[in-house]
């Protein structure tokens, strides 16, 4: 035994299949929409993951640049202060008198220079 069953051609039917149809189209609108605005949210998410890298990248280039400056500047202070004490004792005339005897052999009135032979050369 077959059991057949036909469908009724009532306006009701007519309606109720029509309220069907309209909810199937507003299902399948809801997941279009709900995928463009995943689409749309990943995307996003993946420019602003990028620009934070980059952002991280140049930091710790900046970073490193300046500890590298901050490097640099202390030893421009450091030969600036030995350069202001050589200055100091460039004004001295008995430094500047002395360093012009050991280098270029100038002596006093009445002083005679003898240059000696280093201890240090092995015979």
């Amino acid at each position: 035994m077959k059991n057949t069953v036909t469908k009724l051609e009532s306006n009701y039917m007519q309606q109720y299949e029509a309220h069907l149809e309209r909810k199937q189209r507003r299902k399948r609108r809801l997941i279009r929409r709900l995928i463009l605005f995943s689409f749309i949210v990943l995307l996003a998410i993946g420019m602003m993951t990028t620009y934070h890298m980059k952002q991280r990248n140049l930091h710790a280039e900046k970073t490193k640049e300046y500890e590298q400056l901050e490097k640099k500047l202390a030893n421009l202070k450091e030969e600036e202060k030995q350069l202001k004490e050589e200055i100091s004792l460039l004004k001295n005339e008995e430094y500047v008198l002395d360093i012009a005897r050991s280098n270029y052999f100038f002596s006093k009135d009445g002083e005679l220079i003898f240059k000696l032979p280093d201890e240090n050369l092995s015979n």
